[in-house]
């Protein structure tokens, strides 16, 4: 059965569209958007309207794209960018009207990490990376929230912390300058570890990282983050302008511009679960479908 969901994050709205077999998941299609929901609020906290009308307009085409793949049935969901809104709720009701029978869903922190275990540890299953009985560690590292979850694959969450600070919330208020500072940088890196501070993870097997930030490190970095790689991929994105380096590395400068806080964030996750963090093939959306 083709089926395919929609993540409206707090930096990107994001479509998969795969063919789903059982526990099998053949991708289709993608589409991304950097909608940047979490470094458009306002200092009360709401999502501005323009913002309101431009994530609608993304959904709505991303729906389109879905439908016209012969889908039927679309789950979409938000995440902390919505979920942490004055206005969330609006830009809600907004999307479904702008999307006849779309239901969004916003979902909890809880919800989130667990979609992103269920996704992860299907993409270690699928690239024979998991050792048997072994529990894994999933860090999932968003712009308005970062998610932490240990459990035992393919779907038994045995402990999940979601903390709120994301990406997005560095950028919007700590790394202004492009490239960032070792001044900014510094005080991003505190508040990190202020954030983390008093989480003690159970002890893991294996420790994946899911998120954009993740999975954009993989072209300067390769698949396994470790602090020596993140350290010195920090000072090089302290020293080049975000467009400089996303020339270099075929990424989206958008996401360049994140990438400092996310390896912030990152290499304090290293350190709380104590080992390397594998960069996931899959996380949340696929967990979303696996979990249909």
């Amino acid at each position: 059965m083709r089926r395919a969901c929609i993540d409206i994050g707090s930096n990107t709205t994001r479509l998969l569209v795969a063919d789903c077999v059982n526990e099998t998941l053949t991708e289709v299609h993608q589409e991304r958007a950097f909608t940047q929901i979490g470094r458009s609020l306002d200092t009360e906290g709401t999502i501005p309207a323009a913002k309101l009308d431009e994530v609608a307009a993304a959904v709505a085409g991303q729906l389109a794209s879905a439908r016209r793949m012969g889908v039927t049935e679309v789950r979409c969901v938000a995440t902390a960018g919505v979920r942490r809104a004055a206005n969330g709720q609006a830009l809600v009701s907004q999307i479904q009207h702008a999307c006849d029978g779309l239901v969004v869903t916003v979902l909890s922190g809880d919800d989130e990490g667990r979609l992103a275990f269920i996704g992860a540890a299907w993409g270690c299953r699928q690239s024979n990376q998991l050792l048997p009985d072994s529990s894994l560690g999933v860090v999932d590292v968003g712009g308005g929230s970062c998610e932490l979850v240990v459990g035992s694959p393919p779907d038994q969450v045995g402990w999940c912390r979601s903390v709120a600070i994301g990406s997005s919330d560095l950028l919007r208020s700590e790394i202004l300058s492009d490239p960032p500072s070792a001044d900014e940088c510094a005080r991003a890196s505190a508040r990190v570890h202020d954030a983390f501070a008093g989480l003690e993870p159970p002890p893991v097997g294996r420790a994946v990282a899911v998120g954009g930030s993740a999975a954009s490190l993989t072209r300067i970095v390769g698949p396994l983050l470790d602090q020596g790689p993140l350290e010195l991929t920090l000072e090089l994105l302290q020293r080049l302008p975000a467009a400089e380096v996303a020339e270099q590395h075929g990424l989206d400068v958008q996401r360049v511009r994140l990438l400092p806080a996310g390896i912030l964030i990152l290499m304090e996750v290293v350190s709380l679960f104590g080992m390397a963090l594998t960069v996931g093939g899959a996380g949340l959306r696929e967990g979303l479908l696996l979990d249909w």
